[in-house]
């Protein structure tokens, strides 16, 4: 048989023919085209980049036919693992320029076939495979590729299912790994590449490296410049996460006759509490589901803690969530229980009502809080971050001297008061009225120039002209149109807050009610004024670029402040405040190992962190040193007198004791011979 890459058109064409042949009629004559099949997976492994891209597709056709024929054993798995690279390359060939979405949409209906075609049947991890890590290379980041893993992960195959489950789980992780690894790559060293070429000998193959380090090095300038791609994770491209959530709870939970066994149950149980707490949904008898695996006897009970912690969120009801906290309560957090099981119980308990506060009543709450004196360290340090989020969240259910000084001046102010049940904050821009104060701060500048008092009014005339270019023009023909409706100025006009107030006018007696609730008005209520202007800004202006490019500068500069000023956070503290509430809980940190080690760097991060501290030592270095690392990082050699002054002690004995027993004349020979050679500028003189 001829070369691949060598064969005529024609040859080609006739090997095409034959393979086709054989390949047809192999069944008839299986003692002939015993080896057949092994020919062509040694010229597929082999010659496969070279091939002609026809002869290669009908290499691979006939082995699929071979297959179907059962004329070839799929257990072979270097045939697997060669088909699997092929696929995976060539759709990374087609996608690398530009997004080939006619192939990508093909591939995917392919694999979405051929899972939900047969359920039972394990031909679904190739679809698995090859979606995992096309999303991890960000070749795949729509919707159809999570539904393809959606299907998977709704199986009866064992293996499917965990496959499709651990991809929710972990694909966006491996995602963003992969990213920072191509983003760590070590940078190409011009400057040494260059001197290395002008040392040794110019030859075309040193210029063409030089070209190629130049052409990578402005490839990534290029990718650094360019603007980040919006990757949305595969829990929010979900279609119906409300039903893939029940569908996963029914199927693979709370049916008697499932398969799995329990470490992959409680994957499962993580993939369906991520859900409800990411997207905030209700599916019934799930947190009736955790009230048999709530003991500190059952099988890794810190994962079923943090599976029902990220489970909780606001729009659940408290009566769902308040048995489950008593019980845990009950169970893990008494003088009795182990200090390991103590401190789960207190850090589920506190992630729960991080993402449910109404889940918690006021005894159970000052019963957990006294665990503060406990002796040993994670009790304590469990018992302390629950008082500290209810001392944010909902200090009156705390006593009056456990709440701590910015909680109870919060409620006299009344900005920290309980949320009821459903209640959301009134959305507003955050930092506000830092942009406010600077604006009010240029214009008492502006007005110290112009010589004009500090409270004096501001002059309208620039104020009109900075905004020229964002008014509409009022048209004059607008009353004509019937839309418009004149409004005299000077008429006062209620509007009612709720929905409950009468639509009539208020009364006389009303309204001197009104007057006297304002002069008799509560200290409390008086500190809440202030509050109101504070999104005026963003109701009478619309704020330009840079205006919002201003906000976040002193968004940030206050946050810096805050860090430096502020008190330093505990360590527990600083680690739940770290942490998104997209990221998922972990049980390692509900056991409090994590936050017991968080603070204890390694030695390698002790000796960096204490080099640091340190000034740098090359500003006091000697110019001898400077000059050797300069030499050492560009790749020069030593001189002759580095060498000898470097040279071994014992090689240097006979050299010494020769000196030693030389006669006058010769050493007046020799310093002769030495002054005329500094005279000639060394031994091969200077020449030019």
């Amino acid at each position: 048989m001829a070369a691949p890459s060598s064969a005529a058109d024609t040859g080609i064409i006739s090997l095409r023919e034959l393979i086709d042949f054989i390949a047809h009629v192999a069944d008839c004559y299986p003692d002939i085209t015993k080896e057949f099949p092994q020919q062509l997976m040694d010229i597929l492994s082999q010659h496969h980049l070279v091939l002609e891209p026809e002869l290669r597709e009908k290499i691979v056709g006939s082995l699929v036919l071979l297959r179907k024929k059962d004329l070839l054993d799929s257990a072979t798995k270097t045939l697997r693992a060669l088909i699997f690279q092929k696929i995976l390359m060539d759709l990374r060939t087609s996608n690398s320029k530009t997004t080939n979405h006619k192939l990508n949409r093909t591939m995917q209906t392919v694999l979405f076939n051929l899972v939900s075609s047969d359920r039972t049947s394990s031909k679904g991890l190739w679809a698995i495979k090859l979606t995992r890590e096309l999303w991890k290379r960000q070749i795949w980041t729509d919707a159809k590729a999570v539904e393809v893993m959606k299907e998977a992960s709704l199986a009866d195959n064992e293996k499917v299912i965990i496959g499709g489950v651990r991809f929710f789980l972990g694909g966006d992780k491996e995602r963003e790994e992969m990213e920072d690894e191509s983003s760590d790559d070590e940078a190409i060293d011009l400057g040494r590449v260059k001197h290395q070429v002008g040392i040794n000998k110019k030859t075309k193959k040193k210029s063409k490296a030089i070209e190629k380090a130049k052409a990578t090095v402005k490839k990534k300038e290029r990718k650094k410049n360019q603007p980040h791609p919006l990757n949305f994770s595969a829990l929010h491209l979900l279609h119906d996460p409300q039903g893939y959530a029940e569908s996963l709870f029914s199927k693979h939970l709370q049916n008697t006759k499932s398969k799995l066994n329990l470490e992959q149950k409680l994957q499962v149980l993580q993939l369906v509490s991520r859900l409800v707490g990411l997207h905030k949904l209700h599916i019934m008898h799930l947190y009736s589901y955790f009230q048999k695996y709530l003991t500190p006897r059952q099988p890794s009970v810190t994962s079923f803690l943090a599976s029902l912690a990220q489970a909780s969120h606001d729009l659940v009801p408290p009566d769902d969530l308040e048995p489950l906290v008593q019980k845990i309560a009950n169970e893990f957090v008494s003088e009795a229980s182990a200090s390991e099981v103590a401190t789960a119980g207190l850090n589920a308990i506190r992630e729960i009502c991080a993402r449910q506060p109404l889940a918690m009543n006021e005894t159970l709450l000052q019963d957990l809080v006294m665990y503060r004196k406990s002796k040993d360290k994670g009790v304590v340090m469990g018992a302390r971050g629950l008082l500290s989020l209810f001392r944010e969240i909902n200090p009156e259910m705390l006593k009056r001297r456990d709440r701590g000084k910015e909680a109870s001046m919060g409620l006299r102010s009344g900005e920290k008061k309980e949320k009821r049940f459903g209640e959301q904050e009134t959305g507003g821009i955050e930092g506000l009225e830092l942009l406010e104060n600077w604006k009010e701060e240029e214009r008492k500048k502006r007005r110290a120039e112009k010589g004009l008092p500090s409270d004096a009014e501001d002059d309208e005339e620039d104020d009109e002209a900075e905004w020229d270019a964002w008014n509409v023009e009022d048209d004059d023909d607008s009353d004509d149109s019937g839309e418009w409706i004149n409004v005299q100025s000077d008429v006062e006009i209620d509007l009612s807050d709720s929905d409950d107030e009468k639509d009539g006018p208020p009364t006389k007696k009303a309204k001197q009610g009104d007057d006297d609730n304002g002069e008799k008005a509560n200290p409390e209520i008086e500190a809440d004024k202030p509050e109101a202007p504070k999104q005026n800004l963003a109701t009478t202006r619309i704020l330009t670029p840079a205006d919002l490019a201003k906000l976040q500068e002193l968004r940030t500069e206050a946050a810096v402040n805050a860090i430096v000023s502020g008190p330093k956070p505990r360590r527990g503290q600083a680690s739940n405040a770290t942490r998104h509430t997209d990221d998922p809980l972990t049980a390692e940190e509900i056991e409090g190992l994590a936050a017991l080690s968080a603070g204890k760097a390694t030695r390698e991060e002790r000796i960096a962190h204490a080099k640091e501290g340190k000034t740098d030592r090359s500003d006091f270095k000697s110019v001898t040193a400077k000059r050797k690392e300069r030499k050492e990082a560009q790749g020069k050699s030593t001189t002759n007198k580095e060498k000898a002054r470097r040279k071994n002690f014992m090689m240097t004995l006979g050299k010494a004791k020769s000196k030693g027993k030389r006669s006058l004349v010769q050493t007046r020979n020799v310093l002769k011979a030495h002054q005329e050679r500094q005279k000639r500028g060394g031994r091969r003189g200077n020449i030019g």
